[in-house]
């Protein structure tokens, strides 16, 4: 008897801590809020700690997780501790087997490994990498290699694609592109990515990458609690490799671009700080403004707080 079919398949929101803890509860546990209100205790961190990562998945799936030096580790979803709201999680690398100086950067959410579909990772310094999910279907202890990396560089997102669909780079300081993935050439796992973005500073950084799925709008947040959404249509297709287009206007009001997504009007969004509040809002209630704007106030955050992470929550009636 294969255990896993005792076990119901419901949505989870899984999050990670910035220090490597990890957790699990039911989606159903976050009622939704107005925009700009204060949200509810998330998790309860130590100081020096607070959630970095926050993702929704079945029960049923794998999480295949992505560290920053470019090796990937799997689990089921139901494998991962169940913890309350505020409770701190267990030490994922206890649980995947990553070494020390390891930190997981990006995690994607599984079903099957369809040898239609590919996963592409992005790096901070702006590669870009494709390769056959099928390469991914066989765990190993002690994970593998997924991509290989320079020293300075590390890899910060990786997405499930089918093969035919557009890619979004965003950075820190506001900029982005987009482009279709059949501009970069499907390869091994330990290979180096190629050119996805060109930096105009050195002190900008890729802070995301996200896949084109829906007729949607993209939606972006400011460490600093702004966000806005924006027409998919005005990210126009660019070659790969190009400096991009403005995203966000980044000011010291607004603060640094943490997080790009896209969503549609029936999808909520869950927003969560460094001090572990967390507020689900609907995404119809955030304005559809231009490109080259600097968005609206999502969150009440308290002093020296700041936004680190944001996901969306699709409608059960949508797929993902």
């Amino acid at each position: 008897i294969d255990l896993e079919y005792m076990i119901a398949e419901e949505d989870m929101v899984i999050t990670i801590s910035h220090n490597g803890y990890i957790k699990r509860h039911p989606v159903s546990s976050w009622k939704t809020q107005k925009r700009g209100g204060r949200g509810m205790k998330g998790a309860n961190t130590r100081e020096d700690d607070y959630v970095e990562h926050l993702i929704v998945a079945s029960t049923h799936s794998w999480m295949l997780f992505f560290s920053n030096t470019g090796k990937c580790y799997w689990m089921k979803v139901h494998q991962i501790p169940a913890a309350s709201r505020t409770s701190q999680g267990r030490a994922i690398i206890n649980l995947i087997g990553c070494d020390t100086e390891e930190r997981v950067n990006a995690f994607v959410n599984v079903k099957d490994f369809d040898p239609e579909h590919y996963i592409v990772m992005a790096t901070k310094k702006g590669l870009i990498k494709r390769t056959a999910l099928p390469l991914y279907s066989k765990p190993r202890k002690g994970g593998i290699y997924a991509i290989e990396i320079k020293e300075g560089d590390e890899l910060i997102q990786a997405r499930v694609t089918n093969g035919e669909q557009d890619i979004i780079i965003a950075t820190e300081l506001g900029k982005s592109i987009r482009f279709s993935e059949q501009q970069v050439r499907p390869t091994g796992r330990k290979t180096m990515g190629v050119r996805g973005i060109r930096l105009g500073s050195k002190d900008d950084r890729v802070i995301g990458m996200l896949i084109v799925k829906r007729e949607g709008t993209i939606m972006v947040a400011t460490d600093n609690g702004f966000g806005k959404r924006t027409s998919i249509d005005s990210y126009r297709q660019q070659n790969r490799g190009g400096k991009g287009v403005v995203t966000i206007k980044v000011t010291n009001k607004t603060g640094k671009l943490v997080k790009i997504l896209e969503t549609k009007d029936t999808d909520d969004v869950m927003i969560i700080t460094d001090q572990g509040v967390m507020i689900r809002q609907t995404i119809a209630s955030i304005r559809v403004i231009g490109r080259n704007t600097q968005g609206v106030k999502l969150l009440k955050l308290d002093d020296n707080s700041f936004i680190s992470s944001v996901t969306s929550v699709m409608n059960e009636d949508d797929e993902a």
